[in-house]
């Protein structure tokens, strides 16, 4: 720096500046009056002098320093840092992630082995099970016919589908008296309940009767039991009967168009009048194709159920068991037992006096009574069978005899909680002699009976006027113990008392899910009859049976109602007939089995029987279910055959739809001769008799309904109402 570096014609020159570091030009780039600015040169460590020269003028302004050991500049230091570490950072964090990655790769490659072992390994249990099963059922070859299969006769499989409840049951019994019991009436009240038939006879009155019931609000759900009583009184005239469905359905249509409801919601439910009848409607009409086609395939079913149930262990009190499709019911611990093969002898039965009965050593002593009786009495109906309360067991040894109790002196506690006892518990080994020898206490049970009802006919035809026994067991073989306070348990004790036996059970729980696997051997092992079922009840012609008149007459019934109100979409026809037919009717068949059978149903097989037929439901329903992890597990079970069962539907639907159109005189013919096969199985006199009660309770209403309606006094209806209320109140 100077100044007056450019005197000159104040012309500040390049060319006339010069500078030098020793011997070295430094390179000028810039002169101004007071600055002069150059590039050193390259140097080795030293002092240089610095000669500056401009014009004429030289003058040596100091020294510059050479020194290559100077220090790095602290800035560039830092970042420098920063970047090595965060380039660190990232190559570990890669590192890592690659390494994780690898481990995922290889726990999946782990986890898949695992599974294709865990299929194939349920695929072996599944083909073991099943040829295990296919053994035990081979017997069942023999009552395949509907000789062997113990069905309810007609009015008292009706009375089980219109009477559900066993109370309420036991209260319609006068319904299956004979009309001859019933002349103790006085002659006027039963003339006067003959011209209240009569009266039902005429279709303007019935429909009139029916719109006012179910047009008060009072009348509930469970008044609607009229319907039930209607269908019994026109058991005898179907004809009738039908044309008075159509006409409530068309009405339920109508109503349902006119509403703007979904049209897929109808005939869903049971409010109406019009939708209970249909149901009563089909169970009348299909119990001959029940018995002579469907019933075969849902009792192998039933009876395959039960072989596989027992199979493996089952808890009295919890219902739980080791091969359960429901997840619900499924045990999950593993219980040890192994198989005991039991020489019977018979002492109720000189015609069966001995027989090998296989039981598990796990087995409540109730349980082995039922599993022996099972075989005792194969093929006789359930309601002429011995109770297992009714009959002990002896276990037969060279030093004498042990009566077998589920609850005795010997029977183990663990605090406040008492196990039953079990074939392990007493000790028993495989080829062990037991004897079954009515109960000592039990002076009613004499050996007679019980030969007879061993000898009996194989298909019950219930010709006594009571009905078989109905109310089922609420556990398969519970123990029936007095209950004193004493908690028992049989395999699984209770929650709230689980960690007294924790200790105990600990060795024998692993996780709970691991036990699901158990539900697709049990699946698989059924799958058979389950597949044979649908097909039997999806098929237009099964086991040379043609399709049923009804079911043809009713599909082609929703085809034309669907033209006059001029639905176009197949869907929704599809849903009235998923709705009508297999969601009204086979699904209740379906889940109670002892409808038509006369058998006991046990709470594991009831949970089998809801899950099958969930996925009849599923296959009937048009909708598209997406399933994941967190969906139930009956789902999940049949989710992969659920689209196959539902091309069976819709074929079976639409090979109907193109069947040829249904002759109005084969349906009449057809009706004629179930109403004149049924026409004396109840009676009637009693069905109006408490139909009257329900009429008489909205008398007043009914009469201004008639009252309201042309054709009705036309008809003169109101005065014979009036006549008949009189009649009956005098």
């Amino acid at each position: 720096q100077g100044s007056n570096l450019c005197p000159i014609n104040n012309d500040c020159d390049i060319i006339m500046t010069s500078v030098k570091i020793g011997e070295w030009d430094c390179n000028v780039t810039n002169v101004n009056y007071d600055t002069v600015t150059c590039i050193p040169p390259s140097a080795e460590n030293g002092d240089y002098n610095v000669v500056v020269t401009t014009g004429g003028f030289t003058q040596t302004i100091g020294k510059l320093v050479y020194n290559s050991d100077q220090k790095f500049p602290m800035t560039i230091l830092v970042v420098v840092v920063v970047m090595v570490v965060v380039l660190a950072i990232v190559i570990g964090v890669v590192c890592i992630y690659r390494r994780r990655a690898n481990e995922s790769d290889q726990e999946v490659k782990n986890m898949q082995v695992q599974m294709d072992k865990m299929e194939s390994k349920v695929a072996n249990i599944c083909r073991e099970a099943f040829a295990e099963l296919q053994t035990d059922m081979s017997e069942l070859d023999t009552v395949a016919g509907s000789t062997g299969i113990p069905y309810l006769e007609y009015r008292v499989y009706l009375m089980r589908v219109l009477f559900p409840d066993p109370l309420t049951a036991d209260q319609q019994h006068s319904l299956l008296l004979s009309n001859a019991r019933t002349n103790s009436h006085r002659r006027g009240r039963a003339h006067a309940l003959d011209e209240f038939n009569r009266l039902l006879e005429n279709k303007v009155f019935m429909m009139s009767l029916i719109r006012c019931l179910e047009q008060q609000r009072s009348f509930t759900m469970k008044d609607k039991f009229v319907v039930r009583l209607i269908m019994v009184i026109l058991h005898d005239r179907l004809h009738y009967a039908t044309e008075i469905l159509e006409d409530l359905l068309a009405d339920l249509i109508r109503k349902n168009m006119e509403g703007r409801n979904h049209p897929k919601l109808l005939l869903r439910r049971t409010e109406s009048v019009a939708e209970k009848m249909l149901t009563h409607w089909f169970s009348i009409l299909l119990y001959r194709f029940v018995v002579e086609c469907a019933g075969e395939p849902l009792f192998m079913l039933c009876r395959a159920i039960r072989q596989q149930v027992d199979k493996g262990p089952i808890d009295s009190y919890t219902g739980e068991a080791r091969y359960s499709l429901s997840e619900d019911k499924l045990l999950r611990q593993d219980v040890e037992h192994r198989t005991i093969t039991l020489r019977v002898s018979n002492y109720m039965d000189t015609d069966h006096p001995d027989f090998v009965v296989r039981a598990l050593s796990c087995d409540s002593v109730s349980q082995v009574k039922r599993k022996i009786l099972d075989v005792a009495y194969t093929n006789v109906p359930y309601s002429v069978r011995p109770h297992p309360d009714e009959v002990d067991i002896e276990w037969r040894q060279t030093n004498g005899s042990t009566t077998m109790r589920d609850d005795d002196s010997t029977s183990k506690s663990e605090g406040e909680w008492t196990q039953v006892n079990t074939l392990e518990h007493y000790g028993l080994s495989d080829g062990s002699l037991v004897s079954i020898l009515p109960r000592k206490h039990n002076s009613l049970l004499n050996y007679s009976m019980m030969s007879s009802g061993s000898k009996s006919n194989h298909k019950h035809n219930g010709s006594g006027t009571s009905l078989p026994r109905h109310k089922q067991s609420s556990r398969s073989g519970t123990p029936t113990i007095p209950q004193d306070g004493t908690k028992y348990f049989h395999l699984v004790s209770s929650n709230g008392d689980q960690d007294q036996r924790e200790g105990t059970d600990r060795s024998n729980k692993m996780v709970s899910e691991i036990y699901l696997t158990r539900l697709l051997t049990t699946k698989g092992t059924i799958q058979k009859y389950v597949d044979d079922l649908f097909e039997t009840i999806f098929s237009v012609v099964q086991r040379g049976h043609a399709l049923p008149l009804a079911v043809k007459h009713m599909f082609d019934f929703l085809d034309h109602q669907a033209d006059i109100h001029g639905i176009t979409d197949p869907e929704i026809v599809h849903t009235w007939k998923s709705n009508c037919l297999p969601l009204r009717f086979w699904v209740n068949l379906i889940k109670n089995p002892e409808f038509v059978y006369d058998i006991n149903k046990s709470p594991i097989v009831d949970c089998y029987l809801s899950v099958i037929a969930q996925t009849f439901m599923d296959s009937c329903s048009t909708a598209e279910h997406k399933l994941g992890k967190e969906s139930p597990s009956n789902k999940l079970l049949y989710a992969k055959d659920i689209p196959a069962y539902k091309q069976w539907v819709e074929r079976y639907y639409a090979d109907i739809s193109n069947m040829q159109q249904l002759n109005h005189k084969d349906l009449m013919a057809f009706l004629a001769e179930e109403s004149f096969i049924h026409q004396r199985d109840f009676n009637t006199q009693a069905a109006l008799s408490q139909l009257y009660t329900f009429v008489e309770k909205y008398s007043g209403q009914i009469l201004e309904s008639l009252d309201n309606n042309p054709e009705a006094k036309r008809q003169a209806l109101l005065q014979r109402m009036v006549d008949v209320c009189g009649n009956l109140k005098g």
